[in-house]
């Protein structure tokens, strides 16, 4: 009887040890489970005491149905371990200054969660050009391109893939957008599809902290829940269209300023099985993340995401 009794406490340990490695429950207990990624720039401390990305952690805490825990760029693995990533159901991604610093293994690492349906990913403000953001619209614009020009019988199809001249560099105004892709044929039914990846960026954008306006585009959506069809915030950054991504699946809401820029500032991309959700509004020296209205929208993204999980 005390051998056995202690076999069992032996095991309550392990799986208490694994816990606390991890940061979550190693067993399914029907909650939401929440990794917040944040690189943790010193900037963000004049807005937000304890970290951005802490900050929102705290906030979705509030709620019984999530298990959360937040993370940052400088811990081992960038914070995106394989073994972390199989316990997440939702990761929150922000990034501003350190854009390119997370790995494409680990960007990649994420897609594939992507794509199986095992993790759904919400970017936001600069996460634009996080690597997993990156990652997943390259990949979208190939799919794209590969639906648009399937081989018929005979016909031989090569896709050339061509990366933006300049990565982490504003396109200008007059250029060409991205993504982008068109077809040559040649002699002996052999097709060369050229693919131009996107910048996933845009050719405005305005640090002063004006208000900026919201427009729910689709009021019955989930993300949508319990705000107001109209609403403004005091201070953010302005990002101006065109946004160069392959066209989102869903604009939810869109953000305007009265100097007549505009953004499809919610947005959601379906990848394979999962879902990337994009929001806009930042810049961490604004409080756009203690406006209620903003975090409603993580929390309804959040929740609603969350409930895809297979």
């Amino acid at each position: 009887m005390l051998k056995s009794n202690l076999t069992r406490l032996a095991l309550f340990s392990l799986v208490l040890l694994q816990a606390s490695t991890t940061g979550f429950a190693q067993k399914d207990n029907g909650k939401t489970r929440v990794l917040v990624w944040d690189e943790q720039q010193p900037a963000q401390k004049s807005s937000y005491k304890n970290f951005l990305g802490n900050h929102i952690a705290e906030h979705l805490k509030g709620f019984k149905e999530f298990e959360v825990k937040s993370v940052r760029l400088d811990d081992p693995d960038q914070g995106l371990s394989n073994e972390l990533l199989d316990k997440t159901d939702v990761m929150i991604m922000w990034v501003h200054g350190r854009k390119g610093e997370v790995s494409p293994a680990r960007g990649k690492a994420v897609l594939e969660r992507i794509k199986a349906g095992k993790l759904q990913f919400i970017a936001l403000h600069s996460a634009h050009w996080a690597t997993p953001f990156v990652e997943a619209m390259n990949y979208r614009t190939i799919q794209n391109a590969k639906k648009a020009f399937p081989a018929s019988e005979g016909e031989q199809i090569e896709f050339k893939i061509v990366p933006p001249p300049r990565r982490y560099t504003t396109p200008k105004r007059n250029s060409l957008p991205t993504p982008r892709f068109y077809p040559r044929k040649f002699p002996g039914g052999k097709t060369v599809v050229t693919i131009h990846l996107p910048n996933c960026c845009f050719p405005g954008y305005r640090p002063d902290g004006k208000p900026s306006h919201f427009n729910i585009v689709k009021p019955n959506h989930p993300v949508a829940r319990d705000l107001p069809k109209n609403f403004t915030i005091p201070n953010t950054e302005m990002y101006n269209e065109p946004f160069n991504v392959p066209d989102p699946d869903e604009v939810i809401i869109e953000e305007r300023w009265p100097t007549g820029e505009w953004f499809r500032t919610a947005a959601v991309w379906n990848i394979d099985k999962g879902k990337i959700f994009y929001f806009r509004p930042g810049h961490e020296t604004y409080k756009v993340f203690h406006e209620k209205t903003m975090l409603k929208v993580i929390e309804n993204a959040t929740r609603w995401l969350g409930g895809l999980k297979k």
